[in-house]
């Protein structure tokens, strides 16, 4: 039986995170049919359509229509989950809205995923990726070369929104099967803007990231694109102290180290008066030897290093073929489509990608499914503190990818326990950023490798529900903490990895780190076009590893439920490199290019990117819309030199951009924003965030007190669940903070 077997699920949605979303619980065995209308749909235009809407049945219905609104009415009453992402107001005009529909049916969930949240300047204006970013600030906090918001190719919040619904979902699930209702979740865009940059978006007063600097290439000297003497490029990723004396010993350079300012010590590479000349030197001498020479150097010694690849490369390589991230399916009119394959690994109860979506008749989809899943009689009160209230974890990782699952879990009630060695998570160095990949959780220490360590942690694992690691590969045998091992102690324990690159293939046992998948990829040389590559600031690869582990283990929590044991799950950045270019790898003979960016690139088209006013930049997206923009800036003379279609198509360096540009830099930001007559948004920076009214309106941030910091600003919630409302309880911890409490109080008399 699969996790989510019997269980129907009515898309409703338009937008990539919805389809995403139910597409990842259709991997996994429910039932879902997608409802969309037979006018066009700007969702279909995209490659990925295909590949999020896989496992599907679609049927074709227009809301807007009585006869078709009382279908689609049948069809929720017949499903278990309803998915909308309809704007606010929409859903209540036509009946679908949560209160509304659990009033008929209290089993149901309904998931509403809005892409600009529910309240708020922004909150009408229609669903573009891009403008998202703009108005949440990652449009300013990507690295640029000059001061501008730079135009990410790749719809990162929007992948991130939709591995984050399908999370909350899943929790959703959970906990209506100990309880039998249904409840209300909300997990906007908003939400996926704040997994996206989880550690980022969080500020204290007087507080710098480290890291900052001009350039796309990486702020950190250790941590930074370089470019070879045969002009091809590579990532060195020494993100810990240990890596990057390994790499000073293979480019013979560790006099660094003895330079004035650094003095031996790593910290003070971040040091804004050392770093120009540590990267100086670090430029010159790569540029002394070709790309495969640095290579073969750099593995010899044990460093963390990519080559900057292509897209096409990486899709159809080993690696991703040796974890089964590349399935082909036939379509009758395209002919054979590559789309991405299964990226959370369930070994028990594993997923599949079947075959494309097909369409059905709205009366076979009304028929429920054999196997209907039934709620509890009687159902179970709510338990307090959010749907995954009583679940415990114990989270072994490190850096993000491991730890941000855990979480992001935390936030929807789970109890989770920070396992850390004597010397902590390598990743404390960051501060702010540790707290905000960190925020929810009780640290204890335990020191694995001693026999006292090792038993209190099986004690633990005997309490525990899941247990959470990214260590490379081979580690947690050693460490006598694999799956076989810990089922032996908890048959109904769940365990996870967070893998670099996979358990197999020939990079299973290199290190991995984000910006390394995000070089071997295409991300970079995508985000770069025609110039040289981009060190994403975001960690695209990071973040969605937690995302889709936080997806993972509700999934194997749901299947636990049925089944009544645990099983081993794995995921890996590498998967993820797959899942958030989603749209850009799947490929079909003919398929269009996929958009490519360029040195700060600022848009794709010369209607769809960012430009600047008089007082700030704003983000638009006026594709098919040039008449109204046209005469909304008082220049109706373009429609006889640009006709609309031949518009939409000009590039972003062209003539139209040109007058485009000047003719929004004449105004003000509200002047355009008021008068564009197209989808737009005010682009804001960084340290605008925590004031911003939109933000604020839709509770976005939360204010508490962090040891240390005094009074911090973060992540208030990943999703709000009606019945069972979560949230943070705590703030990151102090390294060892509750260990002693802990241990007393779980294990008592066992504790040595």
């Amino acid at each position: 039986m699969t996790p989510y077997e019997g269980l129907r699920v009515l898309d409703c949605t338009e937008g990539i995170a919805g389809a995403m979303a139910c597409g990842f619980l259709a991997q996994f065995g429910a039932d879902v049919v997608r409802v969309e209308s037979p006018a066009a749909d700007s969702l279909r235009v995209s490659p990925g359509y295909l590949a999020w809407n896989c496992n599907k049945r679609r049927v074709r219905l227009d809301l807007d229509q009585p006869a078709d609104l009382a279908l689609a009415r049948q069809l929720v009453a017949s499903a278990d989950i309803a998915v909308f992402d309809a704007a606010p107001g929409r859903l209540e005009r036509l009946g679908l809205d949560a209160a509304t529909l659990a009033t008929a049916d209290p089993a149901l969930i309904h998931a509403w995923l809005p892409m600009y949240g529910v309240a708020g300047r922004w909150s009408q204006t229609e669903p573009h990726d891009s403008l998202l970013a703009a108005a949440s600030c990652i449009s300013f906090a990507q690295s640029s070369w000059e001061d501008v918001p730079v135009h990410l190719v790749t719809p990162q919040v929007s992948y991130g929104h939709g591995i984050l619904a399908a999370a909350a979902i899943g929790a959703a699930v959970y906990e209506r099967q100990r309880s039998g209702c249904g409840q209300g979740v909300l997990c906007s865009g908003i939400h996926g803007y704040g997994a996206v940059r989880s550690g980022g978006a969080i500020s204290a007063p007087g507080m710098q990231r480290l890291g900052a600097g001009a350039g796309s290439r990486g702020g950190m000297p250790n941590y930074r694109l370089y470019q070879c003497a045969d002009g091809e490029w590579l990532f060195l990723g020494t993100l810990t102290f240990p890596f990057f004396i390994r790499a000073l010993e293979a480019l013979d350079l560790l006099e660094i180290m003895a330079m004035e300012g650094i003095d031996g010590d790593f910290s003070n590479l971040q040091k804004p008066a050392v770093i120009g000349e540590v990267i100086a030197r670090l430029d010159a001498r790569f540029a002394e030897k070709t790309r495969p020479e640095w290579l073969a150097i750099l593995q010899a010694h044990g460093v963390p290093t990519a080559p900057v690849g292509d897209r096409d490369s990486w899709f159809a390589g080993a690696q991703v073929a040796a974890n089964e991230m590349r399935v082909e399916l036939q379509h009758p009119e395209l002919g054979p489509v590559s789309v991405p394959g299964v990226s959370a690994k369930l070994t028990a109860t594993p997923g599949a990608v079947a075959g494309l979506m097909r369409d059905a008749a709205a009366g076979e989809a009304m028929t429920p499914p054999a196997n209907r899943w039934k709620p509890l009689e009687p159902p179970l009160p709510a338990t307090p503190g959010g749907p995954l209230a009583g679940i415990r974890i114990l989270d072994l990782g490190n850096v993000i990818a491991g730890p941000f699952g855990p979480t992001i879990l935390a936030n929807f009630g789970a109890d989770v326990i920070k396992v850390e060695p004597p010397e902590g998570d390598s990743f404390r160095y960051a501060a702010l950023g540790f707290a905000g990949w960190n925020r929810g959780k009780r640290s204890v220490v335990l020191d694995l490798k001693s026999e006292a360590g090792l038993e209190n942690f099986k004690a633990l694992v005997r309490t525990a529900d899941v247990v959470v690691g990214n260590f490379r590969l081979g580690v947690e045998e050693r460490l006598g903490i694999d799956y076989a091992r810990l089922a032996a102690i908890n048959p109904r324990v769940v365990t996870v990895s967070v893998m670099g690159y996979g358990p197999s293939g020939p990079l299973a046992s290199d290190p991995g780190f984000d910006p390394l998948l995000q070089a071997r990829s295409g991300l970079m040389a995508s985000q770069g076009g025609d110039d040289e590559p981009v060190f994403l600031t975001l960690p695209v690869n990071d973040e969605a590893s937690g995302l889709m582990a936080a997806f993972a283990i509700v999934t194997a929590l749901n299947a636990r439920e049925r089944t009544g044991r645990g099983q081993h799950v794995w995921t890996s950045l590498a998967n993820q490199s797959v899942v958030v270019q989603s749209a850009e790898l799947t490929t079909y003979p003919g398929r269009p290019p996929a958009p490519l960016g360029g040195r700060d690139c600022a848009g794709v088209s010369a209607l769809h990117g960012l430009f600047p006013c008089s007082d700030g930049w704003v983000a638009v997206a006026a594709m098919g819309r040039f008449g109204p923009l046209a005469t909304a800036l008082a220049h109706p003379e373009w429609l006889d030199r640009w006709p609309a279609q031949r518009a939409d198509n000009e590039p972003r360096d062209g003539a139209l951009a040109t007058v485009v540009a000047a003719a929004f830099a004449e105004r003000t930001r509200d002047e355009v924003l008021a008068s564009a007559g197209v989808p737009a948004v005010a682009a804001i920076r960084s340290e605008e965030a925590p004031a911003d009214p939109w933000l604020n309106a839709n509770g976005f941030w939360e204010t508490y007190d962090l040891p240390g910091f005094g009074t911090v600003s973060g992540v208030r919630s990943y999703a709000e669940f009606s019945r069972t409302p979560g949230g943070f309880t705590l703030p990151a911890p102090q390294l060892g903070q509750h260990t002693r409490e802990v241990l007393d109080t779980l294990l008592g008399a066992r504790v040595r």
